[in-house]
């Protein structure tokens, strides 16, 4: 029987050590890990819970190895922290799930993922990178600007004020992300157009997109996007209609052209949105993306196109045997 260890890192176990709601949105909850965790043991595996990386650091040190392990761990500390656990699992010759650590790597920093979608030509809007107050005053960008931290997932850092509509909001936004995320600010064009999501799985030549979502704020939510509020709070704030069938077909190539141009790996999502005009622009890739199966953006739409979370879970696994084979 293939033996399976699973990597995470659980929301609980940091909030436990004093670190903030926002500092762990990404983390995940337990019935996650469970969610994970039974759906591999149905499919056939054996399967071993081991943590976070400092866990896994112990284990591996103390001889422990397995077959291929199940990483969905985030990290918490660095540009690069979705990165470290492939990478110590590299250095011990261990596979796992999902894409390497040059990728994840890539992907978690916006600028350099857009410098690169830009070299593949694939669609994304000019940028700017703010890494200190300084930077503001040389932004050459056509406002309404949206600004966001540079390597943050879950929407952390944005909110209402995110849109910005002159030099002013534009300091004062950089300012306080500047400060509060210690890391560079990402500014580019504000899309006023409609927003999307598509789910990806395979790798390569074998990548398929499996499905795109709308994404389509309620009454209540906050206005402009995505934001940190409306996507701890998606159940009430959100929804997501599967998107009309040209809207899915031109999401669905720029989406694969995205993720086989980064060499993404086994399953993730691509996020998309419109200008004025109605051309889509890839916000930003997730090749690392959340599994809950009813509060995550990918088991949403596997749900919407009537594919089963044990679907999932077998298309990541067939994804990344066939390429280790």
């Amino acid at each position: 029987m293939i033996r399976v260890g699973l990597t995470y890192d659980l929301r609980a176990d940091y909030l436990a050590m004093g670190y903030s709601e926002e500092e762990t949105a990404e983390f995940d909850r337990p019935d996650t890990i469970e969610a994970i965790d039974g759906a591999l043991k149905e499919l056939g595996y054996q399967t071993d819970r081991i943590g976070h990386i400092r866990q896994l650091a112990a284990r591996l040190v103390a001889g422990d190895r397995w077959d291929i392990v199940f990483n969905v761990a985030e990290g918490l500390r660095g540009v690069a922290r979705e990165a470290q656990v492939p990478a110590l699992l590299d250095a011990y010759e261990i596979p796992y799930t999902f894409s390497d650590p040059l990728v994840l790597a890539l992907t978690l920093d916006k600028g350099l993922t857009k410098r690169v979608l830009r070299d593949l030509g694939v669609p994304t809007t000019d940028f700017a990178v703010v890494g200190c107050e300084a930077d503001v005053d040389r932004v050459r960008l056509n406002y309404p600007l949206f600004a966001k931290p540079i390597a943050e997932g879950t929407a952390k850092g944005i909110d209402a004020k995110s849109k910005i509509d002159g030099p002013r909001e534009l300091r004062e936004k950089c300012r306080d992300l500047l400060t509060r995320f210690r890391q560079p600010v990402l500014v580019e064009p504000y899309l006023s157009g409609r927003e999307f999501t598509v789910g990806m799985t395979g790798t390569g030549e074998r990548a398929t997109a499996i499905g795109t979502l709308e994404v389509v704020l309620k009454p209540g939510a906050e206005a402009f996007g995505h934001t940190y509020h409306n996507k701890e709070h998606c159940e009430e704030l959100i929804g997501y209609p599967l998107a009309d069938r040209a809207s899915a077909d031109e999401a669905e190539r720029i989406a694969l052209a995205a993720w086989r141009g980064l060499n993404c790996r086994d399953g993730g999502r691509v996020d998309l949105r419109c200008d004025a005009s109605g051309r889509m622009q890839v916000l930003e890739i997730n090749p690392l993306a959340g599994l809950h199966p009813t509060h995550s953006d990918l088991p949403i739409l596997c749900t919407a196109v009537d594919l089963s979370y044990l679907e999932l879970i077998r298309r990541i696994m067939t994804s990344a045997r066939e390429r280790l084979s």
